[in-house]
């Protein structure tokens, strides 16, 4: 907060409020002016008085605070000790990161506990070892993403809170949507060393075949898998194995409820997409069957 021009109490880049040390300023500045040759408290001193006075929120980030910091010393033709204090920002910038990537008591105490946000992030995950499992190796992901594949400002802007990336867990793409008309012809296959089915001639056959696909493929995206045109394509099942509507309800109660198990990473569900057609559309009807 700040009064009358006093900066009294900052925001961590956590979120937290703490007391503003106008000291921390101060040392910062003069380590970098000490790195360039010039180690002179006063005119560190005179710096970081000068930026407190340019700071116009009440209660400033430290990332703000930072910036300004860079600011002023352009200002004052300092360019070499601006870039050692770059330097100095992005050195401990690793080390924060380093300490938050290998903090595993914390993140598992956190966990056990109940006091990190992340743990909520996701509604469709449950308290257990797999969720435990997929907390600890979300926090690595999410450091990668942060610091090697996002831009700093985008990375920046997510860690003070203004905005929020979702599933930084996840070291992926996020929804992806499949042709069913391929796995109906080419049958569940395409991974060597793996199990495979040849294409499914029944009902029950191709839906037992489309969960394992839903729930294979979950494994390598953030987001839902998708297949569009379900009734249309499943229809002809249907004709052929001369089923009721008791069975074809029967058959895909068993379905929905096979593909609500938690069998995703983390004692999830899987995030699924089915789109239903209603009325068959223009492009199929003069397909063969």
């Amino acid at each position: 907060m700040k009064i009358n021009g006093i900066i009294e109490t900052v925001q961590k880049r956590d979120g937290r409020i703490v007391p503003f040390e106008f000291e921390k300023i101060t040392f910062a500045v003069f380590k970098a002016l000490r790195a360039i040759g010039q180690p002179d408290r006063a005119l560190a001193q005179k710096i970081a008085q000068n930026v407190i006075g340019k700071i116009t929120s009440k209660v400033p980030a430290v990332e703000e605070i930072q910036d300004a910091v860079e600011f002023e010393l352009f200002e004052q033709k300092l360019y070499k000790a601006a870039k050692a204090y770059i330097i100095y920002r992005k050195q401990h910038e690793g080390f924060r990161n380093v300490k938050e990537l290998f903090s595993n008591i914390d993140i598992i105490e956190d966990y056990l506990h109940n006091n990190d946000w992340r743990i909520k992030e996701s509604a469709n995950s449950t308290y257990s070892l797999q969720g435990m499992n997929q907390h600890i190796s979300t926090i690595i992901s999410s450091q990668y993403w942060l610091n090697k594949i996002y831009p700093t400002e985008i990375a920046n802007v997510h860690k003070q809170g203004k905005l929020h990336i979702h599933d930084l867990g996840y070291l992926s793409v996020y929804c992806v949507g499949w042709d069913l008309q391929e796995l109906i012809m080419v049958g569940f296959k395409g991974v060597p060393g793996k199990i495979e089915s040849k294409p499914a001639k029944h009902f029950r056959t191709l839906l037992g075949q489309i969960v394992n696909f839903f729930y294979t493929m979950q494994g390598e995206a953030a987001g839902a898998q998708a297949f569009s045109n379900f009734d249309t394509y499943l229809v002809p099942f249907i004709r052929h194995d001369n089923l009721s509507f008791k069975e074809v309800r029967q058959a895909l109660q068993e379905f929905m409820f096979n593909m609500n198990i938690p069998t995703r990473v983390g004692f999830q569900t899987p995030f699924t997409n089915i789109n239903l057609d209603l009325v068959i559309p223009e492009n199929m009807k003069e397909l063969a069957v």
